[in-house]
């Protein structure tokens, strides 16, 4: 049995390679049936907000990718509430459905993942 496994990308879709780097690993794993769940943490939450320019910083659009996770059965998608709240981002207004979790349901989430990614 394949071990369950949780990303979690805490890094805005620009500042570098991390964002990206995380949806890579999570549509591989997706690809090759792993069962694997994403966590948006901190500045991560600002992959889900919809009103992205990513051509002003000559950077390609990370959306399609995010909206092709549950193409490749990343279907456990997940949001720190506190992070989405500190960013003034309103769950009805991100561009891809996710469950979103408190603190402690965060901790849960985490400890019945057999590895954990952090990027």
């Amino acid at each position: 049995m394949a071990k369950s496994m949780l990303i979690i990308t805490r890094r805005a879709p620009w500042a570098g390679p991390g964002a990206r780097e995380a949806l890579d690993i999570a549509l591989a794993g997706g690809a090759f049936d792993l069962p694997l769940a994403m966590l948006f943490l901190d500045d991560g939450v600002f992959q889900l907000a919809s009103s992205q320019s990513p051509g002003r910083l000559e950077q390609k659009d990370l959306t399609a990718n995010l909206q092709a996770l549950p193409l490749f059965g990343v279907e456990s998608l997940y949001a720190s509430a506190h992070s989405l709240s500190q960013r003034g981002l309103a769950t009805d207004s991100l561009n891809l459905p996710v469950e979103v979790l408190d603190d402690a349901a965060l901790r849960a989430l985490i400890e019945r993942h057999d590895q954990v990614i952090t990027l």
